[in-house]
C-alpha cells in the first residue's frame, strides 16, 4: 500500500543575523555561517554574503590563496569574477553562475572582480568533505546561468536549482557525499509553497531580499527578514509564504558528516596533525 502520509511542517529553531567583516584583501561583506553566533552547521563551514554598489568595497578581490579539505559554493546575482588557480584552471563568473570548487588535496587560487565600477553581488558557501575524500584531487563544476533549471511549481513561485531536485526538476551540480539541495527562490507578494526538504539533513533558509513567512500544521509562524537566516528542523516540509512587495531567498539542506572538524583559515581536516600537515605541505610548495 502507498504510503501518503503528510511530512510533518518544519520550523525555524534558531534565527540568526550576519555580522559584518572584511576578507581577501579588504571586500566586506556579511558571514552568516562561520561566525560567533553559528560557527557551522554540519556539513556547511561558511556562508558569506557579498553585496554593494561601492567599487572601493570589493576592487582588491581575493588575491592568492589556498585550501584544503572542503568544497566552495560561489553563487552570482550581480557582477563578474574570474578565477584562476595555480592548476591551470580558469573562469568567469557571470551574473546567475555557479562554481562548485572542491579543493581536495590542495589547490592555489584566487577569485578578482572583473569590473571597475557597477554592483557585485552574491553567496559563497563552504561545504566540507568528509574524511575519506579530503585528500582527492581537486576540480570544478561550472555551470552558465542558462544551464542552471527553473521550477515554477505554483502560481508567483519561480525556483533555481542549483544542487538537488524540485518538482522533478533536477539541478546540475552532484555531490554523492553530502547529497546537497540548493535553491533560489523568489515569491511574488503574498504567494505560498512548500518546499520538500531531505529526510535527515541539516537545512537553512536565508532570506536576501523582503520577508517570508514559515509556518507549521499548528498555527505556527515565524517571519524572517532580508538578512536573517533560519536554521530549519522540526520535519520534511518547509511552508513558505511571501510578506509584502514579495521575497527571494536561499534554502540549502545537506547529509551531515558528523565528523570531527580540525579547522584553521582555509583549511579543513580531522585531526589537529593533519591540519598542521596542510600548513607543512602548503609552505613547500606541494599543492
Amino acid at each position: 500500500m502507498q504510503n501518503t502520509t503528510t511530512p510533518a511542517d518544519a520550523v525555524v529553531v534558531r534565527r540568526i543575523r550576519g555580522s559584518a567583516t572584511s576578507d581577501g584583501a579588504g571586500v566586506r561583506l556579511t558571514r552568516v555561517i562561520g561566525g560567533a553566533e553559528l560557527p557551522d552547521l554540519d556539513p556547511f563551514l561558511l556562508l558569506d554574503e557579498f553585496g554593494t554598489d561601492r567599487p572601493e568595497d570589493y576592487l582588491a578581490g581575493f588575491p592568492d590563496h589556498p585550501h584544503r579539505g572542503f568544497e566552495t559554493v560561489t553563487y552570482m546575482l550581480d557582477g563578474r569574477m574570474r578565477h584562476c588557480d595555480n592548476h591551470g584552471n580558469e573562469g568567469l563568473l557571470v551574473p546567475g553562475s555557479v562554481q562548485w570548487m572542491t579543493a581536495g588535496r590542495g589547490l592555489v587560487h584566487s577569485e578578482m572582480p572583473e569590473q571597475e565600477s557597477g554592483r557585485m553581488r552574491g553567496f559563497q558557501l563552504w561545504v566540507n568533505l568528509p574524511a575519506r575524500d579530503k585528500m582527492t584531487a581537486p576540480r570544478y563544476q561550472e555551470f552558465a546561468a542558462e544551464r542552471i533549471p527553473v521550477a515554477r511549481p505554483a502560481p508567483g513561485v519561480s525556483v533555481k536549482v542549483i544542487a538537488g531536485e524540485v518538482g522533478g526538476v533536477q539541478g546540475p551540480i552532484v555531490q554523492p557525499a553530502t547529497d546537497p539541495l540548493y535553491v533560489d527562490l523568489v515569491l511574488d507578494a503574498g504567494a505560498g509553497w512548500s518546499l520538500p526538504l531531505p529526510e535527515g539533513h541539516n537545512a537553512f533558509a536565508y532570506v536576501y531580499e523582503g520577508a517570508v513567512t514559515i509556518a507549521d500544521a499548528g498555527d505556527g509562524a515565524r517571519d524572517l527578514g532580508a538578512q536573517e537566516l533560519g536554521v530549519l528542523g522540526g520535519g520534511g516540509r518547509l511552508r513558505l509564504r511571501a510578506a509584502g512587495q514579495g521575497a527571494r531567498l536561499i534554502v540549502v539542506a545537506g547529509r551531515p558528516l558528523r565528523e570531527p572538524v580540525a579547522r584553521h583559515g582555509p583549511f579543513v581536516m580531522n585531526t589537529r596533525q593533519e591540519l598542521m600537515q596542510a600548513f607543512v605541505d602548503f609552505q613547500e610548495g606541494r599543492f
